[in-house]
């Protein structure tokens, strides 16, 4: 199952590198609003995070730049976890994550990127995850939650199995052996898969949802690129990744209510926006607490919720203001319009946008 919008994610992401590679020489756009002017935002930021957020991050970057050729980001994708290592450490002005720090982390407090401990957190990137595999011949097949979990717990190993079988009549499915595919690193892209699988298939995946992998067998890739390229090269290779860099694949539809349904943008915030935010968290801190086993249905039940996370107060008013401008950017509905035609993301509701804003507000640039 292929999606237009994100089968252009490859002409698209050059061109966004280009023209980051040389934003300083480009004229800001006519129609911009949303983020200030050149001669009102100077200085430079630094982030680390989510590898799923890495082509929306070229473009917001290039796009921001380009209105504000005195700002410099640098976004790298290191992983969801090892950014949330170096925001704690200190090492990177604002992160991205495809989850929110939790109730825990959060009262140990001790985020060196800040001089407070109170931290913003904002959806800003949905997109759905999508399971694909690597099979000669076939582009799509229907899996249910209890079959996906039986292969990557280790039980279902060959491509023939009737259980995979009896889901796709008429699919002439290979004696192949299956590898599946995870993350080598902590990923929040991980974690919103292991929750899916905890979910829906308690009896089959009996490990707690988690950013690390549990199980010793399969192949493990480096971040988001390295899961792709295993698959790619790998014949009855099946695994996991935002659905942004997965266009080339055979994909799975999954089941829910009965149906099976391919993953899209419009899915997965379905499934989102059928939600609820996390309770007893501040009102600049805005986490989605989302189950899967509660798919509507037409919704596509593994979707990620990705943040920006950054801090209430900087030591340095240059850092904090540049920093809460790009954050308005990507909400905005021109930032957001740039992550979909980009990375084949959701953009979020005009409801969420005026929360997220409200949260952005709390930033001190002063």
């Amino acid at each position: 199952m292929k999606i237009s919008r994100i089968a252009r994610i490859g002409a698209v992401g050059a061109v966004a590198a280009l023209a980051l590679a040389g934003c300083a020489a480009n004229e800001g756009p006519t129609d911009s609003t949303e983020a200030p002017s050149a001669s009102a935002l100077s200085g430079t930021i630094g982030a680390t995070g989510a590898s799923s957020q890495e082509a929306a991050q070229q473009a917001w970057v290039a796009a921001f730049q380009t209105a504000n050729p005195e700002t410099t980001v640098n976004y790298t994708a290191t992983g969801s976890g090892t950014g949330r290592e170096n925001f704690i450490a200190g090492s990177s002005n604002f992160i991205g994550s495809d989850r929110a720090f939790n109730a825990e982390e959060l009262a140990a407090g001790g985020f060196g990127s800040c001089a407070s401990d109170e931290i913003v957190e904002i959806p800003v990137y949905i997109s759905p995850v999508a399971v694909a595999f690597n099979l000669e011949g076939i582009d799509a097949l229907n899996l249910d939650g209890k079959t996906i979990a039986g292969i990557f717990a280790g039980g279902i190993t060959n491509w023939n199995d009737p259980a995979i079988a009896a889901l796709n009549e008429g699919v002439e499915l290979p004696d192949l052996a299956i590898v599946p595919v995870h993350r080598a690193d902590a990923s929040g892209t991980q974690e919103t898969f292991t929750k899916y699988l905890s979910a829906v298939a308690p009896d089959v995946w009996t490990y707690e949802a988690g950013d690390e992998w549990p199980l010793a067998t399969g192949e493990a890739g480096d971040g988001t690129s390295g899961v792709v390229d295993a698959i790619t090269n790998g014949a009855g290779y099946i695994g996991f990744a935002d659905a942004s860099r997965t266009s080339e694949l055979g994909q799975v539809a999954v089941e829910v209510e009965g149906e099976y349904v391919a993953y899209s943008a419009e899915a997965a915030a379905a499934l989102v926006e059928a939600s609820p935010l996390e309770e007893g968290r501040s009102a600049h801190d805005l986490a989605f607490d989302v189950d899967p086993a509660a798919a509507p249905a037409g919704s596509y039940p593994i979707a990620l919720v990705s943040y920006l996370i950054g801090c209430v107060e900087y030591e340095d008013a240059e850092i904090a203001s540049v920093v809460k401008a790009y954050f308005e950017f990507i909400a905005s509905a021109e930032g957001q319009d740039v992550a979909a035609e980009t990375a084949g993301s959701a953009p979020i509701s005009d409801s969420l946008r005026e929360q997220i804003t409200a949260a952005i507000d709390a930033i001190v640039t002063e």
